[in-house]
């Protein structure tokens, strides 16, 4: 018996240590189920009215840039991952021909102007032709009234007086014809001067529009971006319209985060979005705000939409693009590239904003120009000094006032 008792004892121990050990366990793990049911209730409660999605991209414009003109490649001054400015050159064509038509252009309006010049001097020439044809028609109707009187005392045969009135009739056809003569040569520039003549005018415009041609033999970036898609190549041919590169203004992206249709019932334009980049990590936050909310699901407006009466139809909850705007300063900080997935989130009960995705907004005038640029507003100008060298190199003396 006693050589048994220490062996109780120490189960009798062992079993208190394992009741022990189990109620610390049952502790821990209400503790643990306490803790976790907090930070539940916790989380539930932060995020609680705010939408979140994964679902959404970085978007841009792409901006396809061709050539103006027809011409072959000689120079290429940019390449992929480039950032250009406004107004920087990015590839020029061969403008040789573009050169020779200005030069024809130019020998052209120096002609109109000279034939005008010519012209001129017609309607000069033809007015004092009228006035010797009214001389030579008063001649001949004093000749037939003296020949007429001497006529009556026998002086003058009958002959003599038919003669003289054959010459008259004569001098006023000649004076009529003369007229005629001088109205059509007037009419090449009545109420005009050189600037305003049509047949200057029309070489004028073929000099600008050569001139022009000259100008835009050089491709311009027409906003600044950063290069992408640079397919042209020198030596090769390019023609108005075809794609010689792109153009990725990313200064100016935004995202498009695509939400269920369930999350848009209280989503409104202007609203607050904190946005996280899988680019920068959750410790970069964009502040960003919804533009807009587009008109369909993805869905309706896929290249292939969905025929859902057709064959056995299964519910999918659809997704809405909604158009989120970011912060400039921000996007200065941390650049995006288009294509980046983003996490968006919406608190929807902290914010309102003008219009719901359950409401149509009021119709109102026609928008401006959401874009533009002023790159090509110099062109108005091009030939205009050459025009007014040529004109005032081939008028002369005197040449800008108008006939008469």
């Amino acid at each position: 018996m006693t050589n048994s008792d220490p062996q109780a004892v120490e189960q009798e121990a062992l079993a208190a240590r394992m009741r022990a050990a189990r109620r610390r366990r049952f502790r821990l793990f209400f503790v643990a189920l306490a803790v976790t049911a907090g930070a539940g209730f916790a989380y539930w409660g932060a995020t609680r009215g705010i939408e979140t999605t994964d679902d959404a991209y970085v978007a841009g414009d792409v901006v396809q840039v061709s050539s103006l003109v027809n011409g072959t490649v000689d120079a290429v001054m940019v390449e992929n991952a480039q950032w250009v400015h406004a107004g920087d050159p990015l590839f020029r064509v061969d403008s040789t021909d573009a050169r020779l038509a200005l030069n024809a252009a130019v020998a052209q309006l120096a002609h109109a102007v000279r034939a005008y010049r010519t012209a001129r001097a017609d309607v000069s020439r033809e007015n004092a032709e009228v006035e010797l044809q009214r001389s030579t028609l008063a001649k001949a109707s004093d000749d037939l009234r003296r020949r007429e009187s001497l006529a009556q005392d026998g002086g003058v045969s009958r002959e003599d007086i038919r003669h003289a009135r054959d010459a008259m009739t004569s001098a006023s056809a000649s004076l009529s014809a003369q007229q005629a003569a001088y109205e059509a040569a007037l009419a090449k520039i009545d109420s005009t001067s050189i600037e305003s003549n049509p047949l200057v005018r029309e070489a004028a415009a073929r000099v600008r529009s050569a001139a022009l041609a000259l100008r835009r033999a050089e491709t311009r970036a027409p906003i600044g971006g950063l290069i992408t898609h640079r397919v042209v190549q020198v030596g090769q041919h390019v023609a108005p319209g075809a794609i010689a590169m792109a153009l990725v203004p990313l200064d100016r992206v935004w995202v498009e985060a695509n939400f269920k249709e369930s999350q848009l019932r209280e989503m409104r334009t202007d609203q607050a979005v904190d946005l996280r980049s899988d680019l920068y990590g959750p410790d970069v936050v964009f502040h960003g705000r919804i533009a807009g909310i587009e008109a369909g699901t993805g869905a309706a407006f896929a290249s292939v939409p969905a025929q859902n009466a057709t064959g056995n139809w299964i519910k999918v909850v659809q997704r809405v693009p909604v158009r989120i705007a970011l912060d400039p300063a921000e996007l200065r900080a941390h650049p995006l590239r288009i294509g980046l997935s983003m996490t968006a989130s919406v608190p929807v009960k902290q914010s309102a904003g003008a219009v719901s995705a359950s409401t149509l907004p009021e119709v109102g005038g026609s928008p401006g120009a959401i874009d533009q640029t002023t790159v090509y507003r110099g062109d108005d100008d091009a030939g205009n000094a050459l025009v007014n060298e040529t004109i005032r190199a081939n008028s002369g003396a005197g040449a800008h006032e108008p006939g008469a």
